[in-house]
């Protein structure tokens, strides 16, 4: 079977592009940790002509759309295969100790989703899978199929954001339906989805959404990913360099947010002291006080930008903390 033919187009390019590029430390070296079709390290590549990127993926598909969108980039783009948990040792691999901006594009890409054989959309009938690496074991059916009543609805309720009713109700129903047959198609669970939640007056988006964003998150290890990934960027980074992330709901924007505000925070002390006796440092100063969002005219030509959000934060120069 042929690939389908998808047009990428980078959320949020332009903020993040000025974001990382106009940092005070020259950006010669980025770790593009979901480098997907390579949108927006093609566009940081044009801006910085000094700048080498190690694009990281997990995605053999992305990656191959990554290699033939950056060939005129040459020899200055490093693609390599992994998680973007591992980026300390991926870039150890290379030889770099040392980023000087770190993007991470959260969820699922546009390709992925468009591509019915890869199973992460509703909208198309495929088969139930959403494994952004085709070689891991676990599936979107396999957690259907095999999951018990209980570690379903704790899914539904914590990756899915549905109430305890609504994610009850629906783990109990898969499990019945898994009974007489099990599922294989995201038709099936699509219209289970649409049958057991929209009977319940449920208000919100679509009732298949927040189904496929539980099973995804669970499927790839989304969130765990984001948490080690922060934690792994920070000692990575040059003073003075950048991190940017993007991301496309609560979950994962609660995440960020989190770690840059704790990262920036100046005392750890509780609040009763007196006096700071904690020795704390800062790491980190916001550079985006409030999430960058996708204007009118990118929301025009790419409605899918409308749940996007970027955060951005600056390793702080340590002879400079407490100045």
């Amino acid at each position: 079977m042929s690939t389908p033919d998808f047009t990428h187009i980078p959320v949020l390019a332009e903020q993040t592009v000025s974001v990382l590029s106009e940092a005070p430390r020259p950006l010669k070296r980025l770790i593009d940790c979901t480098v997907g079709c390579g949108g927006h390290s093609g566009m940081l590549l044009e801006r910085n002509p000094e700048l080498e990127i190690l694009g990281i993926d997990r995605d053999d598909e992305a990656l191959r759309r990554a290699g033939e969108h950056l060939v005129p980039f040459g020899a200055r783009v490093h693609l390599k295969k992994g998680r973007f948990s591992e980026l300390a040792e991926l870039a150890a691999e290379l030889g770099w100790d040392k980023a000087d901006g770190i993007l991470m594009d959260i969820g699922v890409s546009s390709p992925q989703i468009d591509d019915p054989r890869r199973g992460f959309s509703f909208r198309n009938d495929g088969p139930l899978d959403m494994r952004m690496d085709r070689s891991s074991p676990l599936s979107a059916a396999r957690v259907v199929n095999q999951y018990d009543e209980e570690s379903l609805r704790n899914i539904f309720r914590n990756y899915g954001e549905l109430d305890g009713r609504d994610a009850a109700r629906l783990a109990e129903a898969i499990v019945r339906w898994r009974e007489k047959q099990p599922f294989a198609r995201t038709s099936e669970l699509a219209a289970l989805c649409d049958s057991v939640l929209t009977r319940h007056k449920r208000k919100g988006p679509p009732a298949p959404t927040l189904c496929f964003q539980a099973l995804r998150i669970e499927v790839n290890g989304e969130l765990a990913e984001l948490e080690q990934a922060l934690k792994s960027a920070l000692p990575l980074l040059n003073p003075g360099g950048r991190i940017a992330v993007i991301t496309f709901h609560s979950l994962e924007d609660r995440i960020v947010k989190n770690f840059f505000r704790d990262m920036a925070e100046t005392c750890k002390c509780p609040p009763w002291l007196p006096v700071c006796v904690c020795g704390w440092k800062p790491k980190l100063k916001l550079v985006t006080r409030h999430p960058l969002a996708a204007d009118g005219n990118e929301l025009k030509n790419n409605p899918r930008a409308a749940c996007a959000k970027l955060r951005a934060a600056e390793k702080i120069e340590e002879e400079s903390v407490g100045q």
